[in-house]
């Protein structure tokens, strides 16, 4: 069935759905749609869908559209909510259970009839991390049974008639600031729910050194205390602020004004933060509710090394303190597991601090470095067993960062972009040694030139990843521990990690790891410093949000968010070397 996205951008939601329909051997095209009508109608007219999907849009979808198509609009609220703040009020209301209903366009936004909707229970976390993950998965299933209940051809959609007793929502009104809004002298718990339900955007807006800025990353601190509203430490270019009961870490801050982009805190504030205490702490996971970006703990003799980093950017020093961290777990067990975060792996370099430096080309150039050292360290890590273990979306470098693990699982339901061509780079993370040495050089070149998005059943059938399993982060983790004992447990440890060291030995003579390093570097060094036009206005545009609408990209390096051309089928005859 011919299916077209219509989508503000095409972000994880947007992915999942493409890759779940495509994988049942749709043939769906992805438009993103900035409000240019024309550009809508005259797609339309071109492709001729059987259905329209609006996977994630703020914009109303013109009348005389919906009126001759059934355009189906994924809303993330339960049956009859109705407003373009569902996730935020659900939070800030400690909503029990919330879900995400599939609708068809009418007049009214998120009015229409249903065609599918699925719940899921509520937990205290972000709106970023819950639309990530609850939502998407929710979303999933929604559309999938929406789609199949289209194509049968004989299904009528519920009226959402106010009164009935499984219509359990209402209108609401866009969240404004004063929703958020909280003083320094409330408790813990309800400062971090109003900067949880306006994670992303558009923060909630507070008062340091006499300037506005918007915050976001949320996190309790039990031990440290003041006076509320005093600046109390830094952490991991967090800092610490008291409140009623204990303290609250910020991870993010943002500047009030035009232009100004998301930031670590620290960072954010500049000199400001010089005089702020520091109290950085080991990296062994603390007996106290406290915000820890990265750490570890040790469980049956298994070392799990978490690293939650905000959006899974990682900067020169955050690959660095990740590294030392990895160094420190290595000296202590022969079996690593990395956990990542609950909702995002990691997405490569910061490319928001790339752009707040004065020399965005020397800062991309140590990023890089650094998290090559990282993975170097993994891949030399030749008397550990090592698992990756994803519980969130990876992207750019941090696919790489999984594939340097012996073994490579993944939650159900993730989603996998091992490319970065679409920012103008080359690569580098080792991707030339690690992703063909799983899957063949010619795939790797294919599916890093298409720049598409891989769901894990692909990436499983291919071999580029082991195995996946679990809705959930809970279902996930616990069987990636039953997965690390089964290694622990094996009567051939000792001889798995000499066939390992055999391997990397045969590698090394085939071809030495440093020369990857260099044939990639140089890429990324013309990247960066040379012919970087391509890499400066990609970056601008992705840190700042703006859609790219040069038209090289629309044909070609961006078509995955502008259109995808082609049904792929999976077949394995397809990936014969």
């Amino acid at each position: 069935m011919k299916i077209l996205f219509i989508t503000d951008a095409f972000n994880g939601m947007s992915q999942r759905l493409w890759i779940e329909l495509d994988r049942l051997n749709h043939d769906v095209q992805v438009l993103v749609y900035t409000g240019y009508e024309k550009q809508l109608f005259d797609k339309i007219d071109d492709y001729q869908p059987d259905l329209i999907i609006a996977p994630y849009l703020t914009r109303k979808i013109p009348t005389e559209i919906w009126q001759n198509h059934v355009c189906l609009i994924v809303h993330p609220g339960v049956k009859g909510d109705r407003g373009a703040s569902s996730l935020d009020w659900a939070i800030l209301r400690d909503c029990k259970q919330w879900g995400v209903t599939i609708l068809q366009a009418v007049e009214k936004m998120d009015a229409g009839p249903v065609w599918a909707s699925h719940e899921f229970a509520m937990r205290p976390a972000s709106k970023s991390e819950l639309y990530r993950c609850e939502v998407t998965q929710a979303a999933a299933k929604g559309i999938l049974e929406a789609v199949e209940k289209y194509q049968s051809g004989n299904f009528i959609p519920e009226t959402t008639q106010t009164g009935s007793p499984d219509i359990k929502g209402t209108w609401n009104r866009k969240t404004r600031q004063e929703d958020y809004a909280f003083s320094w002298n409330e408790p813990a718990k309800d400062i971090i729910k109003k900067i949880n339900a306006a994670d992303s955007t558009p923060g909630v807006k507070i008062e340091l050194f006499g300037e506005n800025y918007f915050c976001y990353g949320a996190t309790y601190e039990a031990k440290l205390t003041g006076q509320p509203g005093e600046i109390l430490a830094q952490r991991e270019q967090a800092v610490c602020i008291a409140c009623k009961d204990g303290a609250v870490w910020l991870a993010q801050l943002k500047k009030e004004g035009k232009e100004q982009i998301k930031l670590p805190a620290t960072i954010c504030l500049g000199p400001k933060a010089d005089n702020i205490s520091n109290s950085i702490i080991g990296f062994y996971k603390a007996d106290y509710p406290t915000r820890q970006e990265i750490y570890y703990e040790i469980e049956n003799d298994i070392g799990y090394l978490h690293f939650d980093f905000y959006n899974g950017a990682m900067d020169t020093y955050r690959c660095r303190r990740l590294t030392e961290a990895l160094k420190e777990l290595k000296e202590q067990t022969q079996i690593i597991v990395l956990t990542g975060g609950r909702d995002l792996w990691s997405n490569g370099i910061h490319l928001n601090v790339i752009e707040h430096s004065e020399n965005p080309a020397q800062t991309s150039w140590e990023n890089i470095q650094a998290i090559d050292d990282l993975i170097l360290e993994l891949i030399l890590s030749t008397d550990h067993y090592i698992i990756s273990a994803l519980q969130g979306n990876a992207g750019a470098g941090g696919v790489s960062l999984a594939l340097a693990a012996d073994k490579v699982l993944c939650r159900e339901g993730i989603v996998l972009n091992p490319h970065t061509k679409n920012m103008g780079l080359y690569g580098s993370e080792y991707w030339t040694y690690l992703l063909p040495k799983r899957i063949g050089f010619d795939k790797a070149e294919r599916f890093t030139n298409d720049c598409l998005p891989w769901g894990v059943q692909i990436a499983f059938e291919i071999g580029m990843i082991d195995g996946y399993y679990g809705q959930t982060p809970v279902e996930f983790m616990s069987y990636v521990k039953d997965k690390a004992n089964e290694v622990k447990n094996l009567k051939y440890f000792d001889k798995l990690l000499k066939a390992k060291r055999f391997q990397r030995m045969k590698d090394e003579r085939n071809k030495p790891l440093e020369r990857y390093r260099k044939e990639e570097l140089a890429q990324m060094h013309r990247n960066f410093f040379e012919d970087n036009w391509q890499y400066n206005r990609k970056r601008f545009c992705f840190v700042h949000k703006i859609p790219d609408t040069g038209v090289e990209t629309f044909e070609n390096l961006y078509r995955n968010r502008r259109e995808i051309y082609r049904k792929r089928k999976w077949e394995k005859y397809d990936y014969e070397e």
